[in-house]
């Protein structure tokens, strides 16, 4: 049996959903964060949301695709399932990392645009 196609075809279809749960997630609850950043102008956050989604997609599964390669011996169910493993992990802390670095981007938006809204509060109340 080729092992190797089987390590491609899990790790493939594994990555992918992985992708497509985190991306669908952080793009129907980045929403709020993101009218709210943009001041309730819905079409542009939504706009935003969707090149983020892009984004996304594209640097993960892009990625992923970049790490299919493997150079380990794999003669065993053991092997296959050891390389799947690394493989799989790397992906999923690097979709944990895009994940984090997200919130981060949308904590300091939103952050710019609260204090950007308390600037222009202080100058129409003098």
């Amino acid at each position: 049996m080729n092992y190797y196609l089987l390590v491609y075809a899990v790790y493939l279809l594994v990555s992918v959903l992985l992708t497509i749960w985190v991306a669908r997630t952080l793009f129907t609850n980045g929403r709020t964060f993101l009218i709210d950043i943009f001041h309730g102008n819905e079409a542009l956050a939504d706009s935003v949301n969707k090149l983020l989604l892009t984004g996304f997609y594209l640097i993960n599964i892009g990625y992923a695709t970049l790490y299919l390669r493997s150079q380990d011996d794999i003669h065993s169910y053991q092997q296959t399932v050891e390389t799947l493993s690394i493989k799989l992990g790397t992906i999923i802390l690097i979709l944990g990392a895009m994940h984090f670095f997200n919130l981060y981007v949308f904590y300091k938006l939103r952050s710019r645009a609260k204090a950007e809204a308390r600037t222009l509060d202080y100058v129409l109340d003098k």
